[in-house]
This record gives structure tokens, sequence and C-alpha cells, in this order.
């Protein structure tokens, strides 16, 4: 079955290793196969990545764009480490975050990882209206 996506006027598409760029008109595109697809909101850069989390997020995206984890493994398990020595809680998503990794489901990491990003700016908001 295909994946069907819909673009909106100047919205862009990573597939495999290509961006796609939308025209200005609204599009709807049928994909099959198997190749890394991520919507531009779901792409991080590494200006982009300016917390912890999105720092995870962005490793995990790159293992994910180029379907091999040992490219980014080194670097991902050091900032998993790191996070999860400040926030302890957060052991549940990682722990989901590295089964999905070693289950070769890189799409769900990266997805549980989207799900990291929001558990800390819940922490960030709760810090900051304490004070």
């Amino acid at each position: 079955m295909a994946l069907k996506v819909e673009l909106k006027p100047g919205e862009k598409l990573l597939v495999g290793n290509c961006i796609i760029t939308n025209s200005d008109q609204r599009t709807r595109l049928f994909i099959d196969g198997r190749a890394p697809i991520l919507r531009e909101k779901d792409i991080l850069t590494a200006e982009t990545a300016d917390t912890p989390a999105k720092r995870i997020y962005l490793a995990v995206q790159l293992m994910y764009i180029d379907d091999d984890i040992s490219s980014t493994q080194e670097q991902y398990f050091a900032l998993v480490n790191e996070f999860l020595s400040a926030v302890p809680s957060a052991g549940e998503i990682v722990n989901q975050i590295n089964n999905e990794i070693l289950t070769g489901q890189l799409y769900k990491a990266l997805k549980a990882s989207q799900r990291l990003i929001e558990y800390e700016q819940d922490l960030i908001s709760n810090a900051s209206a304490r004070r």
C-alpha cells in the first residue's frame, strides 16, 4: 500500500537523500517503496537542535535518513547518557527510543524522540512557571 502525502504550497519533503519542494498548489503524492521520508516540519538541523532532547532527535534522524545506526550510535548514546543524568524521569521514553532503534524501527524511534522533546519542553515550562 502506498504512502499518501499531501503537501501545502511551498512545503518541502525529504525522500531518501532528495528534497522535494512543492509548487504553489496543494499536491497529493503516493509513494511506493522503502525510503526514509520526512516532512519539512519534522526535520531538525544542527542549528535548530538547540536543546539536549533535540540533539538526541537529530542523532536518531541521521540514523533514520542513512538507515544506518552505526554512523551515529556512539554520539547518540553519549547524548542519552548525559540527558538521563540530568533528567532520570525520562528513562521510560529513552528506553522506548532505544528499543525501537535496536529492533530497526527507526521511524518509530524518531516519533518517540519527538515525545522526548515534548517532555523536555514540559519540564522547562514547569520550571519557568515556578520562578
